[in-house]
């Protein structure tokens, strides 16, 4: 079991920005995928950006062009650059990392977008 911390949840107004980060505590062998999933209550998680150890990446339909996921090898660890937050960002953020061989997630980052 790979322990993922997060890091950079917090309150902003609408218009904000915010930077979530997560790091592994070992090595995660390639290939991987690591993503950032948010979850509200009474819904289901979703995932809002993913990017593989090839460098691509995606997201979902909503945050094309206001988030940006970056990573880094070696260490592990993912970024998620939230630019001009919404009300709707309002969530908890959590990181997910996964190979062939194991799959962890972070523990959450509280995210508030104040209208």
């Amino acid at each position: 079991q790979v322990q993922l911390v997060e890091s950079g949840g917090g309150l902003v107004q609408a218009g904000g920005s915010l930077t979530l980060a997560c790091a592994a505590s070992a090595v995660i062998s390639r290939p991987y995928t690591m993503g950032w999933y948010r979850q509200v209550p009474g819904k289901q998680r979703e995932l809002v950006a993913s990017l593989t150890s090839d460098g691509t990446s995606n997201y979902v339909d909503s945050v094309k062009g206001r988030f940006t996921i970056s990573g880094d090898n070696f260490p592990v660890a993912v970024f998620l650059q939230m630019d001009r937050l919404e009300p709707e960002d309002t969530a908890v953020y959590y990181c997910n990392f996964k190979n062939l061989a194991i799959e962890s997630w972070g523990q959450g980052a509280q995210v508030t977008v104040s209208s």
